[in-house]
């Protein structure tokens, strides 16, 4: 639950936080990015866990299906923290497709859980529901909201935040009712806000800004009391093999397949397919998958989280690193300007005029 809970405030700050506008010239770049690249890559992660594990296809499935999303908030961490924007629009490029391809890794490990529980369920229905009823509910709710923001004038920021964090769980919680996805309505209801004139904008980021870090630091504060240290040697082997593989194989060739089409620079290609950070979403569908009480030869949830720290660890570590080897990093363009946290019209203005003297 609280998983879960704090997940939501993740995914829907992620949202909230993406200039749509600045990200519009690589947009469907990023879509693709967030569904088919997260598919392909799944699939080739479940490919090399069949046959080097011997698993079974499922089993495999499901591994490729938990790890398959990244993590957008480590990923501009780090690049924030080095004010370091990157060429060729790849900051947005990024920031949309981290920000979205957690919705689709949660409807494909879903889909494994309900298979390989003997669930009788539709996969083509299900899935329909969970795209269809999942944009809705967060287009329908933040549209909503944004016309109660700016029809209803209130004295207090508070009063306004309130709101909107109350819409982000209505926005999931209808979702899941109605068999939507509801992390992809929560997404889809805090982009809509975020690129929406409402009052006191500025004061909302920052509250979501730290109850997102909040989140984030509660979710692996927890994970390290859930994991026992002396079952990690038993899946330490699995987690670099698997690791070396999503990192240097199936993501970079997932990557290229897709880019390459488009023109992009060799360099880019590297940048993306490095910068793809596992998170906190992984942590929660392994999570998922230990309820529902699903057979694996070993503990996956230990699994994901030597996964997880190998990643932030060294592509985190290394990614500036990368970036600058590249020659990825703009030192004209200010990184903040992609977020709609970065405030260009302020209060107040400052003018510098020369006055001559007679």
């Amino acid at each position: 639950m609280i998983y879960s809970t704090s997940l939501i405030f993740i995914m829907f700050y992620g949202g909230f936080g993406t200039n749509l506008n600045v990200a519009k010239p690589v947009l469907v770049k990023s879509i693709l990015l967030s569904t088919i690249v997260v598919l392909f890559t799944a699939f080739l992660v479940a490919g090399f866990v069949y046959f080097v594990f011997d698993l079974t296809w499922l089993q495999s499935l499901l591994i490729g299906s938990v790890i398959s999303s990244t993590d957008a908030t480590s990923v501009f961490n780090i690049l924030r923290s080095r004010h370091s924007s990157l060429k060729y629009g790849t900051n947005s490029l990024l920031e949309v497709e981290s920000g979205s391809n957690d919705p689709v890794s949660y409807m494909l490990t879903i889909s494994v859980i309900m298979l390989m529980t003997g669930q009788d369920i539709s996969l083509p229905i299900m899935v329909f529901q969970q795209i269809v009823f999942g944009l809705l509910c967060g287009f329908c709710i933040g549209k909503i909201i944004v016309k109660i923001l700016n029809t209803i004038h209130v004295d207090e920021s508070y009063e306004n935040t309130v709101l909107i964090f109350a819409s982000s769980i209505v926005a999931y919680a209808l979702a899941n009712i109605l068999g939507g996805n509801g992390y992809l309505s929560v997404y889809i209801c805090g982009a809509i806000l975020g690129n929406s004139y409402i009052p006191h904008k500025k004061d909302m980021v920052h509250f979501y800004e730290t109850l997102t870090k909040i989140a984030q630091v509660l979710i692996f504060f927890l994970l390290v009391l859930l994991v026992t240290p002396f079952e990690l040697p038993q899946v330490i082997i699995p987690a670099i093999c698997i690791m070396i593989f999503l990192t240097l194989i199936a993501r970079p060739l997932s990557i290229a397949l897709l880019l390459t089409p488009f023109r992009a620079p060799l360099q880019q290609i590297t940048v993306v397919s490095w910068a793809e950070l596992r998170g906190v979403a992984s942590i929660v569908f392994a999570i998922y998958t230990v309820l529902y009480q699903v057979d694996l030869p070993f503990d996956l949830f230990n699994l994901v989280f030597c996964i997880v720290l190998l990643s932030l660890s060294i592509q985190g570590s290394l990614l500036p690193y990368i970036s600058q080897k590249c020659h990825m990093i703009n030192p004209h363009v200010d990184i903040m300007r992609t977020f709609n946290d970065y405030q260009e019209d302020n209060d107040i203005s400052f003018v510098k005029m020369k006055i001559e003297r007679y």
